[in-house]
């Protein structure tokens, strides 16, 4: 991940606070309260005062995480395809860097991959998400079953 955009995210997960201003080298400032996830704020920030990180180890840190998978489109669409037929995950949370570069370059080169794997469906089976996941609609209370 770019640094810029490891320290943007991080300062995305405390809350929204702009780091660019502060040393890179130097440790965490005080933050002012947020209406982001406090949780989350909560727990990067007394990780970072417990290890003394600074804001360059700690940007580090939090966007070299191990479940993060870079590659080539190939790579990429190998690496969802040993989890989905081992099988280890029925459905993946992708998240981006950036938008809207990494989400086009995933539709654009990984996706048609996993297409022609038969692992992303080429279209919708209908029109509600009940059609999607192949459900059946439930009987309705009011109608002639029960009488009305």
């Amino acid at each position: 991940m770019p640094p810029q955009v490891a320290l943007a995210h991080l300062g995305y997960l405390l809350g929204g606070f702009d780091l660019t201003g502060f040393p890179l080298d130097g440790p965490l400032p005080d933050l002012p309260e947020s209406n982001q996830s406090k949780s989350t704020r909560l727990e990067v920030y007394l990780r970072a005062r417990e290890r003394g990180s600074t804001i360059r180890q700690l940007a580090a840190e939090i966007n070299d995480d191990t479940s993060t998978v870079v590659g080539s489109p190939l790579e990429i669409a190998d690496h969802i395809e040993r989890w989905f037929t081992a099988p280890a995950a029925d459905g993946f949370t992708l998240v981006f860097p950036y938008l809207p570069g990494t989400l086009d370059d995933f539709v654009q080169l990984v996706l048609p991959l996993l297409r022609r794997r038969g692992l992303f469906r080429t279209r919708y089976e209908g029109t509600t998400l009940r059609d999607h996941l192949g459900l059946p609609r439930p009987t309705s209370r009011y109608g002639p079953a029960h009488g009305f």
